[in-house]
């Protein structure tokens, strides 16, 4: 999204921008080269959607103030196929995803930087409906879109009529005065999540249509940063993960490996919905090694679970909010207690169930 100011010194998105903007109004390789089109792109579309006093400015960097000289820096890559599926889209992913990760690092999210690699032919609506569900979900995050760049790249006849649009986004946010890391980790602390598993790798399986099958289901993908600050008041919280790729399994196996003591998971206390469940026996998936975006793994001190509980039930993304399991001395790593009442090993996922979820 970087810019130059023009000869009058001002940055705005023209009035009746885009008026009659057709579906088959795409972008092409000079939307990236940096001349009339590249600029009409980012002050009619993107400061469209983003636009603030700092944005407005088409700096090289955005100069920003953070109220303390603690910070928390966070950047990833989005890929998901197909770009739109239900209850989400690369654009609000890219926001939940970046904010989802400073807070479980105990930092506030501020701004966010985005980097659109736009391959040539993607239609403009298509560009456009992204960055309205980006603004919504900033705005939702309480977070401000600062800088950003954009490139185009030549159209991959292989790629039929797909439409190509990556997405890096990069976070900073404000660390707040709270401690948290897996060495504080101790044997007879509890497990707890904020909802149900493996609705978004289901929802994104679904959305492809490779597999003919229905199901009501849609992406838990949303930003969790003002339940996990409100959370932290509460005290007691050792850790906390957004359980993404590899799932709810590989997000403990990450813990375990780092503490050395034991995470026992009950199997029928965590939450998997109906329509999940079956969509995983379909495909031979596992749900608990299946990828969420709206969700948070929270290890914590026994005593201060049922208020963790309390205050998680009380936003709409932890309506389902409950205690899955507990930290052992022994015996190591990860172990799901059956319905059986036996133990069973849960083992570091290899690789992935399936490509370019988020």
């Amino acid at each position: 999204m970087k810019g130059k100011k023009g000869a009058s010194g001002k940055i705005g998105v023209y009035p009746g921008a885009f008026p009659d903007r057709e579906d088959t109004e795409q972008i092409v390789l000079a939307h990236g080269a940096g001349g009339r089109k590249m600029h009409r792109l980012i002050r009619e579309l993107f400061l469209k959607y983003f636009g603030n006093p700092v944005l407005n400015r088409l700096e090289d960097a955005a100069a920003v103030r953070l109220h303390s000289n603690q910070i928390c820096f966070t950047t990833d890559s989005y890929v998901v196929q197909p770009l739109f599926f239900p209850g989400g889209d690369i654009g609000k992913l890219a926001v939940a995803g970046t904010v989802n990760d400073l807070a479980v690092c105990g930092a506030q999210p501020e701004f966010i930087a985005l980097g659109f690699i736009l391959r040539e032919g993607v239609r403009m609506a298509t560009v456009e409906k992204i960055c309205k569900s980006i603004s919504q979900t900033a705005k939702k995050a309480g977070v401000t879109i600062v800088t950003g760049d954009t490139k185009v790249i030549e159209r991959d006849v292989r790629q039929g009529e797909s439409e190509g649009v990556y997405i890096n986004a990069s976070g900073v946010g404000r660390r707040l005065g709270v401690e948290l890391g897996v060495e504080r980790i101790r044997p007879g602390d509890v497990i707890l999540i904020n909802g149900e598993v493996g609705s978004h790798e289901a929802a994104v399986a679904l959305a492809r249509g490779t597999y003919r099958l229905k199901a009501d289901l849609k992406s838990d993908c949303a930003p969790l940063n003002r339940l996990i600050m409100a959370v932290l008041e509460c005290g007691g919280v050792r850790v906390m993960r957004d359980p993404t790729r590899g799932g709810l399994a590989t997000t403990l196996n990450e813990f375990a490996e780092m503490c050395g003591l034991g995470l026992i998971v009950d199997e029928q206390a965590v939450p998997v919905s109906r329509a999940v469940r079956g969509v995983a026996e379909l495909l031979g998936l596992d749900p608990l090694y299946m990828a969420n975006e709206g969700k948070v793994v929270i290890i914590s001190a026994r005593q201060q679970a049922e208020a963790i509980l309390k205050v998680m039930r009380s936003f709409p993304e932890g309506r389902d909010a409950r205690v899955i399991g507990e930290v052992a001395k022994v015996p190591a790593g990860v172990w799901l207690k059956t319905r059986l009442g036996s133990l069973r090993r849960l083992l570091m996922l290899e690789g992935e169930q399936l490509p370019r979820i988020c």
